[in-house]
């Protein structure tokens, strides 16, 4: 189930996008490259499969044709 909207995806993508690159900018096996790799990753996945499972433990949707 979709809970994510268009804009939410996109700035999920750039979001990942950048913490990939502060990550190998820190350093990426440091402790900041590491945590920064996590966040890429699950921004990432999340902004592919369109589904935060966040927003829908809160009953949250940004995708306009799914709204509660």
């Amino acid at each position: 189930m979709r809970n994510e909207g268009p804009i939410d995806r996109i700035l999920r993508g750039v979001v990942a996008v950048a913490a990939v690159v502060l990550a190998l900018v820190v350093g990426a096996g440091s402790g900041w490259g590491i945590v920064l790799w996590i966040i890429a990753a699950i921004l990432g996945v999340t902004a592919l499969i369109g589904m935060c499972p966040i927003y829908q433990v809160l009953g949250i949707s940004t995708d306009a044709g799914h709204q509660h």
